[in-house]
């Protein structure tokens, strides 16, 4: 997995990046294929951005997050990106295990 983290507006430092390595941590413990993540952090005015584009095998996931606080809003990103995840990994399942012969009746 790729992890590319920029600011726009602000400054990265390394507390920032190991807190955005640990949390996307979690995404990889839930759904291992996944290839790139890129993290966008941004200032606006008073208003802390976190945006987050995932990579994985056929689709892409985008998720964006505001907040007050930096570090709020990639918790509140994370949390998104978890939820889109298991999302799209619970449908891969059914669509691979629909026509599957145990779920099929006998007579």
């Amino acid at each position: 997995m790729n992890l590319k983290l920029t600011g726009n507006h602000v400054e990265v430092t390394p507390a920032m990046r190991d807190y955005v390595n640990s949390k996307i941590s979690k995404i990889t413990r839930h759904f291992d294929h996944v290839i790139e993540v890129s993290v966008i952090l941004s200032v606006e005015k008073h208003k802390q951005k976190a945006e987050a584009n995932l990579h994985i095998r056929g689709k892409d996931i985008f998720v964006e997050a505001n907040g007050t606080d930096m570090y709020a809003s990639i918790d509140s990103l994370i949390d998104k990106l978890d939820r889109q995840v298991l999302k799209h990994k619970e449908k891969n399942l059914e669509k691979r295990n629909h026509g599957a012969l145990k779920d099929q009746e006998f007579e």
